[in-house]
């Protein structure tokens, strides 16, 4: 096992999606899938700007 530049223990998993050999800074439990960087971006949700909170507002 290894650390990141934060200090964080890094743990290597194989990719889910791509069989690639990476590390991801937290001991997957088996229950999910887990991503190299690539994939995970390929799955990740877009962020959302809406700002809402509910409340139109006028610019």
């Amino acid at each position: 096992m290894s650390e990141d530049k934060f200090g964080r223990a890094m743990h290597k998993v194989t990719c889910s999606e791509c069989g690639k050999e990476t590390e991801v800074p937290f001991k997957p439990d088996g229950t999910r899938p887990v991503y190299c960087r690539d994939c995970y971006m390929k799955h990740k949700k877009p962020f959302d700007r809406g700002g809402g909170g509910g409340r139109n507002r006028d610019y």
